[in-house]
């Protein structure tokens, strides 16, 4: 294992964001968007999940696009993406939990050039700080974390590393970081030109991939089952429509592995009808 930092810092098992200090309860989970479990708060040490057996495992999802996640699930389960570029490596959605592993396969994708960290929203946080400690450990440059300026309150363990940002940001070469809201104020989306130059669209939950694949949602909760208005999902996907992508991931496993901009934007045109009241005859 890697050295940890040099502060101890805690992990809500519920979301698995770093905080440095343990309140009595998470506030990224009391909000409306998330919940606290009925067991109540439950707290963890990065040395308790070593101990319990927690591991990165890394997968490929297509050429310069990897996938990793922790074993058993952390959290809600979520999925980090790290982007491979000519010039270095976006660690996109970081996990709650850091090894060697999970930093060897970001480095390897970095290949020597920079790395920058950045989340869709406050929810996958995860160990962000912890993230950029060793990773800048391991290459010998600083390695930023972009926090949405919108968002930058949700941040439970401040940091030099961290950098606020807004509107929109390149943040390597063909790989551009945008803020369509909806989730959260500062919800922030991933376009990628991709490896086949057809674009790839890494959208959090912001944009949800459906099981059916041929579908998304927008939701302000989807665990508390919030919706969004009709003229917010319009401006999401008219937002996200403005650079072309043929594919779509989101923060889990789900997938649109062809014309997802097309996906996208007849999905906002569905949830606009439904809560426009244009299909109340069929309920």
């Amino acid at each position: 294992m890697t050295t940890p930092g040099s502060d101890r810092f805690w992990i809500c098992r519920t979301c698995a964001v770093e905080h440095a200090d343990r309140p009595d309860v998470c506030a990224i989970c009391a909000d409306e968007r998330q919940w606290v479990p009925a067991t109540g708060q439950a707290w963890a040490t990065l040395e308790e999940l070593v101990a319990e057996g927690c591991a990165v495992e890394v997968a490929e999802l297509e050429p310069d696009l990897l996938a990793l996640h922790t074993t058993p699930h952390l959290g809600i389960g979520q999925q980090a993406k790290v982007v491979r570029t000519p010039a270095g490596a976006l660690l996109w959605d970081p996990l709650g939990f850091v090894d060697d592993a999970g930093v060897a396969a970001v480095v390897d994708a970095a290949a020597g050039g920079d790395v920058v960290i950045a989340a869709s929203h406050p929810h996958m946080y995860g160990v962000q700080v912890e993230w950029s400690r060793r990773l800048a450990a391991a290459t010998g440059r600083p390695v930023p974390v972009l926090v949405s300026e919108a968002d930058a309150g949700w941040v439970a363990r401040p940091d030099a590393v961290v950098e606020t940002w807004s509107g929109e940001r390149e943040v390597l070469p063909g790989v551009v970081l945008s803020q369509p809201g909806g989730h959260f104020p500062g919800s922030a989306v991933v376009h990628w030109a991709g490896a086949d130059g057809r674009g790839v669209l890494l959208s959090g939950d912001t944009i949800f991939a459906n099981p059916d694949r041929v579908t998304v949602s927008f939701m302000r909760s989807y665990p508390n089952r919030i919706p969004l208005s009709g003229a917010v999902v319009t401006r999401v996907a008219e937002h996200v429509a403005r650079r072309p992508f043929d594919r779509l991931y989101n923060n889990f496993e789900g997938v649109i592995p062809a014309d997802a901009r097309a996906v996208v934007l007849r999905s906002a045109e569905r949830h606009a009808a439904w809560v426009r009241g244009d299909f109340d005859h069929l309920t």
